[in-house]
């Protein structure tokens, strides 16, 4: 029996920013920073040999240097390796080829981050336990049904103990709203992963084991809109423990204060008469009818996600935004 433990500490979707959303009531880069702290803490009690991280480190690919190097400086505190993926607030125009253009390009060149890229194989090694690290970062089309290869797993190297496969997707444990593309954890059973870890979905979704492998989502790090579920949930990260099996914790931050405490719920309590669905929908359609207060995820969403319309025209259209989100910057 092998006697030695290799650990992996995996968390997802900081969206770090210099501004508060509306919905919080703290100042969010203050409170963003603590959460960081303690994971440094935490890798460094807990004797962690790897950290991996879901996608959207950052809120938008163009977060402002101060803010950028503020967190980097956190980061390089980490004392092992930290491996991602891009998700699609990391990327202009949900298009991964513009990562080095991009802030979290910058932090992987500096070697303060390692990014994963698609394709890309890394055996993680450590007391002769062997893992095999694979990533898929956000593409527009990530969650239609005819790429589901994006979430499998399918080529395993020899003389490895354990696959691991990161995908920053709309993965869940359950049917979604309808309207918005999604992928199920039971559509993914087959791959070839020991363990598959997912990000993109804020929610999370319960810890979920089929035939021995394991799908995850953790939630994300931080809570920005104002939801019930949001609200109830305490953000955590997920410790894995690798020997001769497979052992998965949940650990809650101490920093994260309860929901109710940083999420200001005025606008839902003003609406109780409304289901909270109806009430979240109809701030999504306000949002569409207001096109010049849109944020540019959400125009991109809509772009990605439109019915109807040729791959070779979204893609096109989603080329053009990107061009428009990079004008202005210099550099090659």
């Amino acid at each position: 029996m092998r006697c030695y433990i290799l650990k992996i500490l995996f968390f997802t979707d900081t969206h770090i920013r210099g501004t508060t959303p509306k919905n919080r009531k703290d100042v969010f880069i203050d409170t963003l920073e603590q959460k960081f702290i303690e994971i440094v803490n935490i890798v460094k009690e807990n004797n962690i040999d790897f950290v991996l991280h879901g996608g959207d480190l950052f809120d938008r690919p163009d977060v402002s240097i101060t803010v950028a190097s503020k967190f980097a400086m956190i980061l390089d505190q980490i004392p092992v390796p930290l491996y991602l993926i891009s998700g699609n607030h990391d990327i202009y125009g949900h298009n991964p080829d513009t990562i080095n253009r991009t802030m979290l390009g910058l932090l992987d060149v500096l070697g303060v981050i390692k990014l994963i890229k698609s394709g890309e194989k890394v055996i993680l090694e450590k007391n002769n336990i062997k893992v095999q690290l694979t990533g898929q970062p956000y593409v527009y089309d990530i969650d239609t049904p005819n790429h589901l290869d994006y979430y499998l797993l399918k080529e395993r190297d020899n003389n490895v103990n354990y696959y691991i496969h990161i995908v920053h997707g709309m993965l869940l444990d359950r049917p979604f709203i309808k309207g918005i593309p999604y992928t199920l954890i039971e559509d993914i059973k087959d791959t070839l992963a020991d363990i598959t870890l997912s990000g993109h979905y804020h929610g999370g979704f319960k810890l979920t084991k089929i035939d021995e492998k394991y799908f995850i989502n953790p939630g994300s790090l931080v809570r920005i809109t104002n939801s019930l579920k949001e609200i109830e949930r305490t953000p955590q990260v997920i410790l894995i423990e690798l020997d001769d099996n497979i052992k998965i914790k949940q650990l809650p931050l101490k920093t994260a204060l309860p929901g109710e405490e940083v999420l200001d719920r005025k606008e839902i309590e003003n609406n109780l008469f409304k289901s909270e669905r109806i009430f979240e929908f109809k701030q999504t359609i306000d949002a569409a009818l207001d096109f010049e207060k849109m944020d540019i995820n959400e125009v991109l969403m809509e772009v990605s996600t439109a019915e109807n319309v040729n791959d070779e025209v979204k893609r096109e259209a989603l080329r053009r935004i990107a061009l428009i989100q990079m004008k202005g910057l210099t550099g090659d």
